[in-house]
């Protein structure tokens, strides 16, 4: 599998990632458990390659 997730890409992802599971984790709102959502773009932006990015074609690294 080839990456499709550049380096801003990447670094979005885990900002974003780590607030939303950080929410999940220290709010007491009722809807906080859906902070846990933020796993994925953790995992994506870990391995470089982005699911959903393929049936459009749409890829945020440098090419080879």
């Amino acid at each position: 599998m080839k990456s499709n997730v550049g380096s801003i890409d990447r670094i979005l992802r885990i900002v974003i990632g780590v607030a939303a599971v950080t929410f999940a984790m220290l709010s007491d709102h009722e809807l906080a458990i859906w902070g846990l959502i933020g796993i994925v773009p953790l995992f994506t932006a870990v391995i470089g390659w982005c699911p959903a990015y393929l049936p459009f074609g749409i890829k945020t690294c440098k090419s080879d």
